[in-house]
């Protein structure tokens, strides 16, 4: 799999992230607020990302735009731990990431958070489909 992240695979139809937030679980596992949803009908990516610094979290917008640059980052690198059991059934997931820390963290502690979220996403789908 190529460690891409096109904007195919951004999640910003204003109908699927209004529908995401509305009817999609919810998880915080520090230092994020996590939102998901599975899609039935497949797309062309098996996943769709919403990733979010709000502004009550980080004054500035340099770094927003850093801890927001560090998570994609992670999760380019790191998101073929969901690839296959999506594409397998062709189901999309819909992931909405929102850093809910006060201070910017390294990337290394994001990195290792996005891999614990992605694992999880792939447990609780195996759960839930049997």
């Amino acid at each position: 799999m190529r460690q891409t992240f096109t904007k195919d695979e951004r999640l910003h139809s204003k109908i699927l992230i209004e529908k995401l937030y509305r009817d999609g679980e919810s998880a915080f596992l520090y230092p994020f607020r996590l939102h998901w949803m599975i899609s039935p009908d497949p797309g062309k990516f098996h996943a769709q990302v919403l990733i979010a610094v709000p502004k009550h979290a980080l004054k500035r917008a340099v770094q927003r735009n850093l801890v927001r640059r560090r998570i994609r980052e992670a999760y380019r690198k790191n998101k073929s731990v969901l690839a296959e059991p999506f594409a397998r059934r062709q189901r999309q997931l819909l992931i909405g990431i929102t850093y809910s820390q006060k201070e910017i963290l390294p990337y290394r502690l994001i990195e290792d958070k996005i891999i614990v979220i992605l694992q999880r996403l792939t447990e609780e789908y195996a759960k839930n489909t049997g």
